[in-house]
């Protein structure tokens, strides 16, 4: 026995030399032993086992892996992720210069957005054609936050700016642990819809000064910005007007004749070429100037706690607006290619570590971006290895192209901005929503003169507001009918639309569509007694369908209990049918069930029906309509 326990302790104590181990003199003591060659069989087993459960984990933590994983990746898919790699970078490069100047900090910082992040989303996401960086909705709403506390384009706006990154992606990372991707559905299509349009027309506004060449002061109110350009419009720069509209009306042309064609990088180095011979500078053409060569060095962004609870705000919508646009994209990829499937918590962990390994790297908030998806996608980008691809373009951008990048004009990216957003106001969801939902419609309209006049983290509070005001407004009213039997059939409907099928003098049938809860209880107390009232003969029963009531709570209950009794006095039997489960659970524990009876539940309307007219029993029924589920429930329930 003390031997075997030796033998035992041995074993475990070297159970990762094990295959060593085994080959010396523990060998002869555990091959005489049946119960050690079974238990060696065993830790074979169980390794085999945790080698195969730790290759599935870092395949779910690193999709990326398994592009790889079956030897599917061959030369054909590497050209075509090579192809959209640089179709995307050709695009990506200008965009990231102009995004941010739109943020408010130096142009090569919107470069170096597109080093880190890019490549460690490629690594941890989910998508195979999402393409992030910066995007002109969130450079908005970092540059409406961030400017709050320091003045764009100086040094400790800049830190500023990438303390944010820090915290959006550290809020991200947060709710993936936590696996709170369900909290993106807070907001609703109609919001997002209205944000997006007015957050693109702050946007047109802001490009304002580098379009026209005037020098506008920062307003805190869009309008106030129109109104300075218009009252100041003579002092306009008609040479930088003509590159901008110039180059909108060149980028336009060129993507109706092909979508993938590097438009905005044509118009780039023309514009830049004309400044540079014309010498445009001495015209009074602005242009972006020295641009830093070279890779991005570590560095710990400044942080302290009382900027941290100020940005917080700002934090917290641009964490959401990010997520909400990122997923969406690499949702609509993943329906049209069907070669993967996204996970939104995992695209949270993705989003979020690139955020906070990329601020420490110079890099500031980036998203998924709609337009470079889109060619990337109609690029013939595969896999992820298409944006490593765009990411080695930038690189090279940064290490040999700088020096060109002093005589881009201003006015040529504030066009890219311009062609950018101009998709982005969604007239057509507007006249959608106003056709089929109006309050929807109504939800859309007032978040987007909300985000106008209030600013991008007010209008979208009052949009997110509104919306939980309409859903309490039509959960507390919910949709209540009557129900009548369509003649010569079995189906039962409402009253309202079938007026002409046949009403019982004998029985009430009334339908509620909806969980029955302390918000919407004392409606459905009111349109109860009301269906009676409204009756020239009183009814000898009440058949209350329960098929579309979800959920109740205590305060639900006691309303049925009391609707009970208010029946009782008027010899009214009241008939369940239809009950679902977690119903049926909570009305038996709270002793409801027993209290009505059980042979006042039925499966059907039909069943209901047949014993109100004839007293039919079927016991078989009953005790289905009753049934209800006897193991432990959750604490909550």
């Amino acid at each position: 026995m003390l031997s075997s326990l030796y033998v035992l302790n041995e074993l475990f104590f070297y159970r990762k030399y094990f295959n060593v181990l085994k080959a010396i003199f523990f060998v002869n003591t555990l091959i005489k032993n049946s119960f050690w060659c079974k238990l060696i069989k065993c830790c074979k087993f169980t390794e085999q086992i945790k080698i195969k459960v730790n290759v599935k984990t870092i395949y779910k933590i690193i999709p990326f892996l398994k592009v790889f994983k079956n030897k599917e990746y061959n030369a054909s898919v590497f050209r075509s992720d090579s192809i959209a790699g640089i179709t995307v970078g050709v695009v990506l490069i200008p965009q990231a210069i102009a995004y941010a100047l739109l943020m408010g900090v130096p142009p090569i910082y919107g470069l170096y957005a597109c080093l880190a992040p890019l490549l460690l989303y490629s690594f941890f996401g989910t998508s195979r054609q999402l393409s992030i960086g910066p995007v002109a909705v969130t450079a908005i709403l970092v540059m409406s936050g961030v400017s709050q506390l320091a003045t764009p384009f100086t040094e400790e706006f800049t830190q500023l700016v990438l303390f944010m990154g820090f915290l959006i992606g550290l809020v991200q990372i947060l709710m993936s642990v936590l696996r709170m991707g369900f909290l993106v559905n807070l907001i609703s299509q109609p919001v997002i819809s209205g944000f997006i349009s007015a957050a693109a027309i702050i946007i047109i506004v802001s490009q304002l000064k580098g379009a026209l060449g005037i020098d506008i002061p920062i307003f805190e109110h869009s309008y106030q910005t129109v109104w300075y350009a218009i009252t100041n419009f003579s002092e306009v720069n008609w040479i930088t007007l003509g590159i901008c509209v110039g180059s909108i009306i060149v980028i336009n042309i060129l993507k109706r004749w092909k979508r993938s064609f590097p438009g905005a990088l044509t118009v780039l180095v023309i514009t830049t070429l004309v400044s540079y011979f014309f010498n445009l500078t001495s015209k009074g053409v602005s242009v972006i100037r020295d641009v830093p060569s070279g890779l991005p060095k570590f560095s710990i962004p400044e942080m302290s706690y009382d900027t941290m609870v100020i940005l917080i705000p700002s934090v917290v919508t641009v964490t959401f607006i990010g997520f909400v646009g990122s997923i969406g994209i690499a949702k609509s990829m993943e329906m049209k290619n069907r070669d993967h499937t996204i996970r939104p918590n995992q695209e949270l962990f993705a989003l979020g570590i690139a955020k906070v390994i990329g601020s420490f790297f110079l890099a500031v908030p980036s998203s998924g971006s709609y337009s470079r998806t889109a060619i990337n996608d109609e690029a013939g980008g595969k896999t992820t290895v298409s944006s490593l691809v765009a990411v080695v373009m930038v690189v090279l951008s940064l290490l040999f192209l700088t020096k060109f990048f002093y005589h881009i004009p201003k006015s040529t990216l504030a066009a890219i901005i311009l062609v950018s957003v101009f998709g982005l106001i969604n007239y057509s969801e507007a006249k959608y929503l106003f056709s089929v939902r109006r309050r929807d419609f109504v939800v859309m309209i007032i978040t987007f003169f909300g985000t106008l006049v209030f600013g991008v983290e007010n209008g979208i509070f009052i949009g997110v507001l509104l919306s939980f005001v309409f859903l309490q407004y039509y959960s507390a009213r919910p949709h209540i009918a009557e129900l009548v039997n369509i003649p010569e059939t079995e189906y039962y409907r409402n009253i309202n639309r079938f007026p002409d099928a046949v009403q019982s003098e004998l029985y009430l049938i009334i339908r509620f569509d909806n969980q029955l809860y302390f918000g919407n209880s004392g409606y459905f107390k009111d349109a109860i007694l009301g269906f009676v009232s409204k009756r020239d003969k009183v009814p000898k029963f009440l058949i209350l369908d329960n098929t579309n009531m979800h959920d109740i709570d205590s305060t639900g209950l006691h309303v049925l209990e009391d609707i009970q009794q208010y029946l009782e006095g008027l010899n009214v039997q009241l008939l369940m049918v239809g009950t679902i489960g977690p119903v049926r659970d909570f009305m038996k524990r709270s002793g409801f069930t027993d209290k009505l009876g059980v042979d006042h539940y039925f499966l059907t309307i039909t069943d209901a029906v047949d014993y109100a007219d004839n007293k039919k029993v079927v016991k078989e029924s009953h005790s289905a309509a009753v049934q209800f589920n006897k193991k432990r429930r959750s604490f909550l329930d």
